[in-house]
């Protein structure tokens, strides 16, 4: 089992950046795929973007595309979401996921393992 727990959210400008962490309690960290999720007011919610336990595939979402980046520190238990160039639609509530093996799965019942989710506002 592996419990997550993320953080680093916060109230920031159109054009700011921003980058979440969650951290990974657990045994065998390397062996999970991990994935960031979000969910707006009144949304459901979505696949943001993906990296494979291995670190040989990421998937990524077209709405983040070239201003988010997803990486993973081993030896910290731990995975970034880089979030550059915000904008207003960006703003919900970030949660991180993670699966044991496998490659990177945008939907959500794949993941067996998610954190409490971390507020991301972007205000205009």
């Amino acid at each position: 089992q592996v419990q997550l727990v993320e953080s680093g959210g916060g109230l920031v400008q159109v054009g700011g950046s921003l980058r979440l962490s969650c951290a990974a309690s657990g045994r065998s960290f390397s062996t999970y795929t991990m994935a960031w999720f979000r969910q707006a007011p009144g949304k459901e919610r979505e696949f943001v973007t993906g990296l494979s336990w291995n670190g040989g595939t990421t998937h990524i979402a077209d709405s983040v595309k070239g201003r988010f980046t997803i990486s993973r520190d081993n030896a910290k238990n731990t995975v970034f979401l880089q979030m550059n160039n915000l904008k207003p639609e960006d703003t919900a509530v970030y949660y991180c996921a993670a699966k044991q093996w496998g490659g990177v799965v945008r939907t959500e019942v794949a993941y067996a393992y998610w954190g409490q989710g971390t507020q991301v506002t972007v205000s205009s």
